[in-house]
């Protein structure tokens, strides 16, 4: 697509692109350590929580919403079923705890956009529920490619997984569509086809990850999200609990050693990252050229 072409051509589109560049997908999982899940049935603006609507103070509820969340840090997504919606079920909202140890999903009814000030407060607690939340990027206004890739990935995890699968708004990495986040893990998938959806729901059942589809854990900053992908690649077990952080040392300017506990043992793990300037355009409303940040492996060792 040339600069003066606004039309969109999937083959041309910036996934399209990034996957003929062979973009990696290693550590790339924004910080994600809670969720918010805010059901909407409207159509979702480039900006998702300007949907939300008014508060009675006059404010932005959508602003006020953003803002609580960024105090407690919290990422909050539109999310919606795919294809037919049942509107005389009430909508509702979903707090999802990432950290380690602390995984865990609630869900309650919201009435109307402003009770999720109430949810933010901890005055509507809602209920635990055991079933994981598959979400997949379909927010087209955003981006055209992660609707037009994301939409059959959430038609093929909804027909196996109907009650787990919803749709949600931009969480990131559009290059990477179809992107599929995995909770309560906070799992970020990359470049994934709806065969391959259904395959690592089934994988996360079994209590693994899928290795060459990982994006990362978004309850794990980039350098250990890197050091686990590189202690799978050297063959250590993709189970979920497998390869959590020890320690995070600095080494240096953009340079790390990140300790590892494995079934096998501790895993130390020396990684850097620099910052290469490509001639590409990591979003289809991007501009050229852009910067992306790669990891490499020093050193792993297990003691």
């Amino acid at each position: 697509m040339d600069s003066g072409d606004v039309r969109y051509r999937p083959e041309t589109g910036c996934a399209a692109l990034a996957d003929l560049r062979h973009d990696s997908l290693t550590a790339t999982a924004p910080p994600a350590e809670r969720w918010l899940l805010i059901e909407s049935r409207s159509a979702w603006p480039r900006q998702a929580l300007t949907s939300l609507r008014n508060s009675s103070s006059g404010a932005e509820l959508g602003d006020v919403v953003a803002r609580r969340c960024r105090e407690l840090r919290i990422r909050p997504v539109l999310i919606r079923r795919y294809g037919r919606v049942d509107l005389t079920v009430p909508r509702r909202w979903g707090l999802v705890d990432c950290r380690p140890g602390r995984e865990l999903v609630r869900w309650g009814a919201l009435p109307t956009d402003e009770h999720l000030l109430e949810v933010l407060a901890g005055k509507d607690s809602g209920l635990v529920s055991n079933e994981p939340v598959y979400l997949v990027c379909a927010h087209g206004r955003h981006d055209a490619c992660c609707a037009v890739r994301g939409r059959p990935v959430a038609a093929a995890l909804a027909a196996a997984y109907p009650g787990r699968t919803w749709e949600c708004s931009h969480i990131g990495g559009d290059r990477f569509a179809a992107n599929v986040v995995v909770l309560p893990h906070g799992l970020f998938y990359g470049h994934v086809t709806p065969a391959r959806a259904v395959e690592l729901a089934k994988q996360y059942d079994e209590g693994a990850v899928v290795p060459d589809l990982l994006r990362g854990s978004g309850a794990f900053v980039p350098p250990v999200q890197a050091a686990q992908h590189f202690a799978r690649a050297a063959g250590h077990s993709p189970a979920l609990g497998n390869l959590l952080p020890q320690t995070v040392e600095v080494l240096g300017e953009h340079r790390w050693r990140i300790l590892l506990a494995s079934a096998n043992g501790l895993i130390t793990v020396e990684v850097s990252a620099r910052l290469d300037t490509v001639d590409a355009r990591l979003t289809c409303a991007g501009s050229s050229p852009a910067q992306i940040r790669r990891f490499e492996l020093h050193s792993l060792t297990t003691a």
